[in-house]
């Protein structure tokens, strides 16, 4: 006789975020379409009727440093509590409180200033107990980063601690062009590479072996790090590397991304339109030379020689500067151009006028937030292309319903695909007839709609006995 426990009726995850801007707002717009119950905070009306208007959530004016707000929110019986205001201060405050009217729940914050970041293990103690300190800007500069060092790349990824690359490349010309998913091997015959998805005049496509790869498709690569060489050979992106750029934008942004130039021997040159910005710039930097002035202004770009460098990077707050900046770095004849867009509804628009690398410090902590909130043993995750599609690295936990079953019997919802996972320290791109095995680390890529139904898979089940 074999006796069976009721499995619990999936509860409803509850998430406060407090802050309705662009970062508050993209991530309930995430959570409200995945089924989750969102509350939002926010001091302005007008941010909270923009939020109420667009999505089905509960909003409470106030500030959400006040307990008495956190209260009203409902924080005693929170999950995850996200406190993502532009003010360092009012997220510190926000965590302190929600930890003591509600200790068991997970807490992030958004915190920008270096002076708060160097206090990091502090601020996780018991105190606050944040769980994760968001910093967008450090995440732009590691995407700028990886952007510039990859030739041909329009999209960069890296998961189990860089053992496996996620790289979108834009298919031209070459090999590729007019051949089947079936037939791929015929082109890249190194087996630690799979095609992940395929983004077609921005819709994004779940492949399946009889979709055929197109002139102009951006094509998302799985891989390990030394089979980078071999997508990179297949799709013609042999570009020199980067030596020299140009920042637009003195900001935090810009003063990491010069620091870090600076350290891989580019030359740089940073413009910024403040003088007294320059001049805390010029101290703080060594090699980088600050240049007083406007990035949109062609005479200066001329006298500096912008067409020469082999990056201009637009960084500045201002989306039309960037875009602009952008523009005429491009007519000069600059290769590679690297926008900053804040406003993530630009991002398709951008593209469409020809600049294919753009970076949203917004973007980049929605990115950082995911993972805190998937259930299951989710170590981190990447929104590909906007909302439309998500891919999770994850553990298999033993109990799980993915251990011990081929992966073609894997009770999967359409639109998700396991793409590769790590056992030890072997990096294995699977097949249908692969195990997953206790422990793993697992790729999965999932469409928005199949979200919730991973999540589930991936959590612990209990077993008869």
């Amino acid at each position: 006789m074999r006796l069976f426990r009721k499995e619990p009726k999936a509860e409803q995850l509850k998430v406060i975020i407090i802050g309705a801007g662009e970062v508050g707002y993209h991530i309930a717009h995430r959570l409200t379409r995945e089924n989750k119950q969102v509350v939002v905070v926010d001091q302005q009306p007008e941010a909270l009727r923009r939020v109420a208007e667009a999505l089905d959530v509960q909003t409470i004016r106030g500030s959400g440093s006040s307990p008495v707000v956190l209260h009203d929110a409902g924080a005693e019986d929170a999950d995850i509590i996200l406190a993502v205001t532009d003010s360092d201060e009012i997220n510190i405050i926000a965590c302190l409180f929600a930890n003591i009217i509600s200790p068991a729940s997970t807490k992030l914050a958004r915190i920008r200033n270096e002076e708060y970041t160097l206090y990091r293990d502090a601020l996780a103690q018991d105190i606050l107990n944040i769980s994760m300190i968001i910093n967008p800007e450090v995440e732009v500069v590691k995407n700028i980063d990886r952007l510039l060092s990859l030739p041909g790349a329009v999209d960069y990824s890296e998961f189990a601690d860089g053992r496996i690359r996620m790289v979108g490349m834009r298919i031209c010309s070459g090999p590729l062009v007019g051949v089947r998913l079936m037939n791929f091997r015929t082109v890249i015959s190194d087996g630690d590479v799979i095609i992940a998805a395929i983004v077609r005049n921005d819709e994004l496509i779940i492949p399946t072996g009889m979709d055929e790869i197109r002139a102009d498709d951006v094509v998302y690569f799985v891989c390990t790090e030394s089979s980078l060489e071999s997508v990179r050979n297949v799709v013609a992106a042999l570009e020199d590397p980067i030596r020299s750029a140009l920042i637009v934008g003195g900001g935090n942004i810009g003063m990491r991304l010069a620091t870090l130039f600076e350290r891989k021997g580019y030359h740089t040159k940073l413009v910024d339109r403040d003088e007294e910005r320059c001049a805390v710039l010029a101290e703080k930097l060594n090699s980088t030379i600050v240049l007083h002035g406007d990035g949109t202004d062609q005479d200066l770009l001329r006298e500096e020689n912008a067409g020469t460098m082999d990056a201009v990077v637009c960084l500045t707050s201002d989306e039309e500067t960037n875009i602009l900046c952008s523009l005429l770095a491009k007519n000069m004849g600059v290769r590679k151009t690297v926008a900053r867009i804040n406003k993530v509804a630009y991002q398709p628009l951008v593209r469409a006028i020809g600049i294919e690398h753009s970076v949203s410090p917004r973007l980049s902590a929605v990115n950082s937030i995911l993972h805190y909130i998937r259930k299951g043993k989710v170590l981190s995750s990447v929104a590909i292309r906007g909302e439309e599609a998500e891919v999770m690295e994850a553990l298999a936990e033993a109990q799980s319903d993915i251990v011990g079953r081929p992966i073609h019997k894997l009770s999967f919802p359409k639109g998700a695909l396991v793409l590769a996972l790590v056992r030890g320290t072997e990096v294995v791109i699977p097949s249908g007839d692969t195990v997953i095995e206790p422990q793993d680390r697992i790729l999965i890529l999932s469409t928005r709609q199949a979200v919730s139904d991973v999540e589930q898979a991936l959590m612990v089940k209990l077993k008869a006995y």
